[in-house]
């Protein structure tokens, strides 16, 4: 499982999907979140911007990603 870091939450789920190379748009994670493709914690998530906090996994064709927050760079 891979981890991805944050410096503040919550960040909105298509935001990371798309900043993180996930996907290669902002469009296209809105695309495959719209279509089911992206589960929260397990779940099928249909909401682009939902809030995700560290802690929470993404998974997305059969990846999962581990969220953590960046102690050092909170602002």
């Amino acid at each position: 499982m891979k981890e991805i870091e944050i410096n503040k939450e919550p960040v909105e789920l298509y935001k990371i999907l798309k900043f993180e190379s996930i996907v290669s748009s902002g469009g296209e994670a809105k695309a495959v979140i719209d279509d089911g493709q992206v589960l929260v914690n397990g779940e099928v998530e249909t909401r682009k911007r939902k809030k995700i906090v560290a802690g929470d996994i993404i998974e997305f064709m059969n990846e999962k990603f581990k969220i953590v927050l960046n102690k050092d760079m909170q602002v």
